[in-house]
């Protein structure tokens, strides 16, 4: 029989329910020696706590819409593409910054302290559900923008529409590329635009005015080969295909000139099929477009160069040396 009874003092039985069920001591508990139970995690850092309030308040005093190295658009349509782009560049910035401080957070708070095994388990489902409908909902988001960017870059007024301020119709030029130039023809005001390679104002091959702040509707073809309309501060390209006619709009929204140039292998000259575009004034458009009549820059035949009739102001290439087939009677 024992002799004594040694008292036994408060020992703490505070037991608590984590998350996944099982029962954990509370705080304060003593564990015995080689319990696998571990003591509670610690708060997180600082550091990570104040980027997570910082980040957002540096980014709203940055611009709206950075420009990430791109233009900003001189044409309405252009602005439109470049908001898309701008926002797609920031949303991409901040997810993969989030990730990357994730990723050093997990490698300082994991990081091996001792050869103890560390508790193991294979899911979590409320974190598994948030990495799931996170990228669900931005990829949606920015899947809406693009629609409707596209729907508004893509739109056009309808053949031989008027302006509703002035009234005027709207300004119809119909662009021919063609080994290794471009001819603007303005169909509405019987002027006819040519040039081949770098002549031109600036050495930059032909120039297209247009009247700026109105709407202007390109028709866009090809003599030959397949070329590329590109104009980089429009934010905008186009194929001219042989056979195929494209349609599109361009809003010019104040003076100014802005270079262009072909931007598919056409040849042994693409390189020097430049052009550019001046916008000017509709008061000075009209004045310009009378000009260019009264110096004999007018439509050819039936007002196109398509169907390898040479633009005029033009010089013979390999391409098109050979002599137009005459237009058959009665033919336009």
């Amino acid at each position: 029989m024992p002799t004594s009874v040694i008292a036994v003092k408060g020992i703490t039985t505070d037991f608590r329910r984590d998350p996944r069920g099982h029962d954990r001591p509370g705080p304060g508990t003593p564990s015995a020696p080689g319990s696998p139970i571990r003591t509670p995690r610690r708060r997180l850092p600082r550091w990570a706590a104040l980027a997570a309030i910082g980040t957002p308040l540096l980014l709203s005093g940055c611009n709206l819409y950075p420009t990430y190295g791109a233009s900003r658009g001189a044409t309405k349509q252009g602005q439109d593409t470049f908001k898309l782009y701008s926002g797609m560049m920031t949303t991409g910035i901040i997810v993969g910054g989030l990730v990357g401080l994730l990723i050093l957070w997990t490698l300082v708070r994991y990081r091996r302290r001792s050869d103890e095994m560390p508790r193991q388990f294979h899911e979590n489902i409320p974190i598994e559900v948030l990495y799931t409908a996170i990228p669900i909902l931005i990829v949606a988001v920015l899947f809406v923008y693009t629609v409707l960017t596209e729907n508004n870059v893509d739109a056009t007024v309808p053949v031989n529409a008027t302006l509703g301020s002035t009234g005027k119709p709207v300004v119809d030029i119909r662009v021919t590329a063609f080994q290794w130039g471009w001819r603007f023809d303005y169909t509405g005001l019987n002027v006819g635009i040519a040039g081949e390679t770098t002549a031109g104002p600036n050495n930059h091959g032909p120039q297209m005015v247009v009247p700026a702040g109105q709407t202007v509707q390109i028709t866009l073809v090809s003599d030959d080969v397949v070329h590329g309309f590109y104009v980089r501060d429009f934010n905008f390209s186009r194929y001219a295909l042989p056979g195929v006619t494209n349609l599109f709009d361009l809003t010019v929204l104040h003076p100014g000139t802005y270079n262009g140039q072909c931007t598919q292998i056409c040849g042994l000259y693409h390189s020097e099929m430049l052009f550019s575009v001046k916008a000017v004034t509709p008061p000075a458009f009209s004045v310009w477009a009378s000009n260019e009549v009264r110096k004999g820059n007018t439509l050819q035949r039936s007002g196109s160069s398509a169907s390898n009739n040479p633009p005029i102001a033009t010089h013979p290439t390999p391409a098109n040396a050979s002599p137009s087939p005459a237009p058959a009677k009665g033919s336009a």
